[in-house]
């Protein structure tokens, strides 16, 4: 990382044609990949990724350049150039940088750089065997594993000089069934921002098994009807409705420009008084979690909606002289090459009063959607369409027979109204949110909730 004296040279440079404030951002990262499938590995790559990102804000324009050469003349020179895209002001003062590394909540007991290469492939031929040796219908098994090792460095005009360390692992595993002509896929996976001590023999087999289960279920399963249906929606994976259909939908990125259907919504009722969602990047350990955002803010629990009310969008510094609004420690970026901007980290719906099972006895009919997949939303509309990985008819308060092919339909901000009962088995699932500022770790949860009233997309002939 560069010493104060350049970082301060950089930003005066980066200030020369009268912006009102700079920012600095280093990355120094250290990737590892590895792809098994048929029991051998397929692909095993390890890389760094090494480099800066200066942006200048104006009021509201921003100006924002990357490089990877890290020299003082060049840093400076980039700097300078940026700075010619706005208009000359006057000069504003830049305060001396102050050393405040912020504290570490995230204990990494074996840093997987410490790991031998043997230990992993082992880790993950575990699970391919686990998850081949299933049952006789599974037919393929591929195996992914992946760590980093990410240092950062962030310093403005205010002031701030901050480092931070990120550490995340996930292993995850795909299971293909057939019979005849007919094939169905199974995953699971687990991470963190953890080291490898996440991984023990009994996780790693759960892992394995259960992708395989939900493939060899769904292979044996009838077709699922379609029409509107009561829908009981599991914990854990579950949340990725929400994540999409809402919560991208909460995010100042788009709330800013008027492209969310909650903008200037702040205290009004959105959604049911069962329903309190949360964005917390404070969890200790969590797949979505870090010390600071991406321009040195402490991460902090946000509550978004309390018991149906709209209490808080995720607030980037930008976005937030937009709204007139503060930051909220939700600034992320994939790398040094893209602008940071209000993102989610683990964001879920919290704990309600109901069991799992007193909801599944209180549905009369319906459809169970134990395990979601993927899907589409219009991020202005809150309009989606998810497919449901592992699905179950429910009549008269029992869960009845598998059933594939289902796909949930709707519109955030009707189902979030629509939900009539949360549980309190609240879980996590981790996954990779795609937007403006490139591809981030998050993670997605909810209790068991039923929605009373939603469209079920299925391939039944009725």
């Amino acid at each position: 990382m560069l010493r104060e004296i350049v970082l301060e040279e950089v930003l005066t440079a980066a200030m020369s044609r009268g912006g009102d404030f700079a920012e600095i951002y280093i990355e120094d990262r250290l990737n590892k990949s590895i792809t098994l499938m048929s029991g051998a590995i397929e692909k095993s790559l390890s890389g760094r990724d090494y480099g800066m990102g200066i942006r200048i804000l104006s009021g509201l324009k921003s100006i924002y350049v990357y490089t990877n050469d890290l020299s003082k003349d060049n840093l400076i020179k980039l700097a300078q150039e940026a700075a010619l895209g706005l208009e000359v002001g006057n000069t504003k003062t830049i305060m001396r940088l102050k050393r405040n590394d912020p504290m570490n909540n995230h204990v990494i007991k074996k840093y997987p750089a410490s790991v031998l290469a043997k230990d992993k492939i082992d880790l993950m031929k575990r699970a391919y065997s686990k998850s081949k040796n299933y049952d006789a219908l599974i037919k393929q098994v591929k195996v992914n594993y992946m760590d980093y090792d990410k240092k950062i460095l962030i310093a403005n005009t205010e002031g701030l000089l901050k480092k931070d360390r990120r550490i995340r692992t996930r292993l995850s595993v795909t299971s293909i069934a057939q019979k005849d002509n007919e094939m169905q896929t199974g995953s699971d996976n687990s991470g963190g921002h953890i080291g490898f001590e996440l991984y023990d023999e009994q996780r790693v087999d759960s892992i394995a098994i259960e992708a395989s289960r939900i493939a060899k279920t769904m292979l044996l399963a009838d077709k699922c009807p379609s029409g509107k249906m009561t829908v009981v929606i599991n914990n854990g994976f579950g949340g990725v409705i929400f994540h999409e259909a809402c919560g991208h939908g909460l995010e100042a990125t788009s709330v800013a420009r008027g492209n969310s259907v909650y903008a200037n919504k702040i205290g009004e009722k959105i959604a049911s008084n069962l329903v309190t969602a949360i964005d917390d990047g404070t969890i200790k350990n969590a797949w979505g979690s870090s010390n600071i955002d991406d321009e040195g803010f402490k991460t902090r629990k946000n509550i978004l909606i309390e018991k149906g009310v709209l209490k808080k969008y995720m607030v980037d510094r930008l976005n937030g002289r937009r709204m007139a609004m503060e930051p909220t420690g939700s600034s992320r970026r994939q790398s040094y090459r893209y602008a940071p901007t209000s993102r989610m980290t683990n964001t879920y719906i919290d704990n309600g009063a109901s069991t799992k099972e007193e909801i599944i006895k209180n549905t009369a009919s319906g459809v169970y959607a134990k395990r979601m997949g993927g899907g589409s939303v219009n991020p202005m509309t809150g309009e989606f369409n998810f497919n449901v990985m592992e699905g179950y008819i429910i009549k008269n308060g029992k869960i009845e027979k598998p059933v594939r092919g289902a796909s949930l339909i709707g519109k955030g901000s009707t189902v979030l109204k629509n939900i009539d009962m949360v549980g309190n088995n609240l879980a996590f699932g981790q996954g990779s949110c795609g937007s403006s500022s490139g591809s981030l770790p998050v993670n997605v949860g909810q209790p068991t909730l039923r929605v009373k009233d939603i469209t079920v997309g299925g391939t039944k002939d009725e």
